[in-house]
């Protein structure tokens, strides 16, 4: 099969496209053919060597797909021509290629309405998303949520989540993602290059940090006594907080095919909506890292393998 991979951590150099032996499933697991995979910003900060170790090599990126099972082993609860998506196992990474073994328990059979490329497009950020913001943050009605990098999949998916529980939203984007950003729900924007986000906003019950470095420190400024932060770009772990009436969490991103299935009933009744999509081929794979590492997108790149 074709894939993109890697032998060693690196730049985007170190990157390869070429060819790897098929993959079989082991008790429990199937093999998929993988129409749709994307890019996330964890793909590169492993090849980077930035993110959690990596255990072998050649290792495969990639996380989450939707594709159509070919291979069914041992207690797996799948049947060969369901079509599936899900995200992979930590530890057990590589989407970006043609055909991959997976655990059937963390996947989901894909909506017979729904586009491969469109569902995996949410499956990973909407995963994220609601642990974030429904189990981490627990984000109640009334409650005001400032939702850092608002033109990214995961904080697109946050927003439209943080309007269906009935939260006051703000967020941060530049002036060109305004627009974008409203349409997702935001009641409230900000222009981080023009504005100083601690000067245009406090009293937040919450804040969903999904930029990293400074921005993660400064949020904390913004909340009111008693207020929580979550943080998925800061690394394994989030900051320590800068004051003590505060809490600093690290939503637990688990793997479970009810998670899939609450990201397909949220498509599915139009409480969000597939992000912008920028597609790149299998070979082009490079290059869509390269803009997932520039932090500067809208929406969600994908590949479209199949």
């Amino acid at each position: 099969m074709k894939a993109v991979y890697f032998d060693e951590h690196g730049g985007s150099e170190v990157l390869k496209y070429g060819d790897l032996p098929n993959p079989t499933a082991g008790d429990g697991e199937i093999v998929a053919d993988i129409h749709a995979a994307s890019i996330n910003g964890a793909d590169w900060k492993v090849r980077q060597g930035s993110y959690a170790p990596v255990a072998f090599f050649p290792y495969v990126c990639g996380r989450d797909f939707s594709g159509v099972v070919t291979e069914v082993g041992a207690g797996a609860d799948f049947e060969v021509g369901d079509e599936v998506f899900g995200v992979l196992p930590v530890g057990q990474e590589g989407t970006y290629c043609e055909k991959v073994a997976t655990k059937a328990a963390v996947l989901a059979k894909k909506p017979a309405e729904l586009a491969h490329i469109d569902i995996d497009a949410v499956s990973l950020i909407g995963l994220t998303a609601i642990i974030s913001i429904e189990e981490t943050l627990k984000l109640k009605t009334g409650e005001k949520i400032l939702i850092q990098g608002g033109a990214g999949g995961v904080a697109g998916f946050a927003i439209q989540l943080a309007k269906h529980i009935g939260a006051y939203v703000v967020t941060t984007a530049s002036e060109h993602n305004h627009e974008y950003v409203r349409g997702l729900g935001a009641d409230e924007i900000i222009d981080y290059n023009a504005v100083d986000f601690t000067r245009a906003v406090s009293d937040c019950d919450a804040v969903f940090e999904t930029v990293g470095g400074d921005i993660g420190i400064k949020s904390f400024n913004i909340l009111k006594p008693g207020g929580r932060a979550a943080f998925i770009a800061s690394g394994m772990k989030s900051p320590e907080p800068t004051r003590n009436d505060v809490q600093s969490l690290r939503p637990v991103v688990g793997r479970d095919r009810h998670y899939m299935e609450r990201v397909a009933d949220l498509l599915k009744q139009g409480v969000v909506t597939v992000p912008q999509l920028q597609i790149f081929d299998l070979k082009n794979a490079v290059e869509a890292q390269k803009i997932s590492e520039s932090r500067h997108l809208r929406g969600k790149l994908m590949l479209q393998i199949r």
